[in-house]
C-alpha cells in the first residue's frame, strides 16, 4: 500500500468528520433558534459552548441558506428565527443524525455508570451535577444504577429552574464533593468556569464520549 494511498483515506476521514461536525453544528443552532424564546449570538453561544465567531459563521451561512432570519428589536439588538425552509432543514439533519444520538445516548449512558461506579467503589457518597442539558438527564439515568447521592446541580451564569426536583444553583466555589460535568457540549467552558471559582481540579470528573467503534465523537 503506497504512502499516498494512506495519506489520501487519512485525508478522506478527516473531511468526512469536519463535514459530520458541521452538519451537527447547524442542526444544534436550528434547535436552539426553533424555541419561541429569541435567542442573541452570545446567548446561542454559551448554550452550544463554542466560540461567538463561530456562531456568527453559522448563522451567516444559514441566513444565506434561507433557513434563519433575523428581527430586528430596540436598541441595535436583534433576535434570529426559523424560516419555513430551516423547520424542514432542521426535521431533515434530526433524520440525519437519528442513528448518532441513538449511539450517543448508549455510550454516554455506560460511561457515566462506568464513571459512578468508580466513584462509589472510592467511598463517595455524595456528588454535584453541573451543566444541564439532555445530557444531564442520561447522566441521572445511570445515577439511579448506584447508591450515590445528588445533593446539588449548578449551572452557569444565573440559572433558573428545576432538574429532578432540585432547583439549579450557580457554581458554588465552597464545594468539598466531587463534580460531574453533565453536559457535553459545554464540557470545556464549564470545567474552566469551575478550575477559576476555585473547585479543585481532582474534584471535577467528566466523560468524553469518544468511541470510534460506536461512530460516536464528540
Amino acid at each position: 500500500m503506497s504512502l499516498s494511498f494512506i495519506w489520501a483515506n487519512v485525508h478522506n476521514m478527516n473531511e468526512h468528520a469536519e463535514k459530520s461536525l458541521d452538519s451537527y453544528r447547524s442542526f444544534l443552532l436550528l434547535s436552539e433558534i426553533a424555541g419561541e424564546e429569541p435567542l442573541s449570538q452570545r446567548e446561542i453561544s454559551r448554550r452550544l459552548g463554542i466560540a461567538v465567531g463561530l456562531v456568527n459563521s453559522y448563522l451567516k451561512n444559514l441566513v444565506a441558506k434561507g433557513y434563519v432570519r433575523v428581527k430586528d428589536f430596540p436598541r441595535n439588538r436583534y433576535a434570529y428565527l426559523l424560516t419555513p425552509q430551516g423547520f424542514a432543514e432542521k426535521s431533515r439533519l434530526a433524520y440525519q443524525h437519528l442513528t448518532y444520538f441513538t449511539g450517543l445516548y448508549t455510550v454516554a449512558r455506560q460511561d457515566y455508570l462506568d464513571l459512578f461506579r468508580g466513584l462509589e467503589a472510592e467511598g463517595v457518597r455524595e456528588i454535584v451535577f453541573c451543566g444541564v442539558d439532555e445530557m444531564a438527564e442520561i447522566a441521572y439515568l445511570s445515577l439511579q444504577e448506584t447508591r450515590l447521592q445528588l445533593v446539588l446541580v449548578m449551572d452557569q451564569g444565573e440559572p433558573a429552574g428545576e432538574f429532578f426536583g432540585r432547583k439549579v444553583q450557580p457554581i458554588d466555589s465552597r464545594l468539598v464533593r466531587p463534580v460531574i460535568i453533565t453536559s457535553l457540549k459545554r464540557r470545556e467552558s464549564l470545567r474552566e468556569e469551575l478550575f477559576h471559582a476555585g473547585i479543585a481540579r481532582n474534584l471535577v470528573f467528566t466523560v468524553s464520549v469518544d468511541r470510534t467503534n460506536g461512530g460516536v465523537v464528540l
